[in-house]
């Protein structure tokens, strides 16, 4: 009985309150629908990166990526989306976020994260300014560009759907950074989670 009372007050710390070193195990599955209708699934990782996670999960589900564009291209490397701000840009493309920024889970921020950058893998983007910026931002990996562990939190891998991936790889960009003319960005139709998964919301850092 003692046991079993402590198995579920751990559960609901896990829960309610998020607390350090509480995992769950199991993937997150979902789907991402472009606008053109080609479909990537995806696995999300909660015991490798769960603020991460909870993050993509809490906005996935508000409807936040509906709509949003692939912002950043570069083939052979990676392609960025999650900006709400592509349309109107005002010459900078790609810096937008939800309004709060969470922890980023890499090893240089003292987090473990054995989860390499390789192609498929699923990472979210941050300012350069500093490792706690993530905010809406997430890129998936087009090549293998593991120069990446350690300073980015990668936190899921594409399932199916890389030949959609390629497609999106292969829009024309304006230079060595990737921007993409908001006329040539890729369109998400929806990204959707699977299951009744539930998981509390992220812990939100101050922009």
């Amino acid at each position: 009985m003692k046991k079993y009372v402590l198995v579920i007050l751990s559960a609901l710390l896990c829960i309610v309150g998020g607390a350090s070193g509480c995992s769950n195990s199991e993937p997150v599955t979902g789907t991402i629908e472009m606008e053109d209708g080609g479909i990537i699934t995806f696995e999300l990782y909660p015991d490798i990166a769960p603020q991460s996670v909870r993050n993509f999960v809490f906005l996935a589900r508000q409807g936040f990526y509906d709509g949003v564009r692939f912002h950043r291209i570069m083939n052979g490397f990676m392609i960025q989306t999650g900006c709400p701000n592509t349309i109107d840009f005002s010459g900078r493309p790609g810096t937008g976020s939800p309004g709060y920024y969470i922890k980023g889970e890499f090893q240089s921020n003292g987090v473990r994260n054995n989860l390499s950058h390789t192609r498929g893998v699923i990472s979210m983007g941050r300012l350069p300014s500093g490792y706690d910026t993530a905010g809406s931002q997430f890129f998936i990996c087009h090549g293998d560009p593991t120069g990446l562990d350690g300073d980015y939190a990668a936190f899921g891998r594409v399932t199916s759907g890389m030949d959609i991936v390629d497609r999106i790889a292969e829009t024309p960009n304006n230079g060595p950074d990737g921007s993409v003319a908001p006329e040539n960005m890729p369109v998400i139709r929806s990204i959707t989670i699977d299951g009744d998964f539930s998981m509390a919301e992220p812990r939100k850092l101050p922009r």
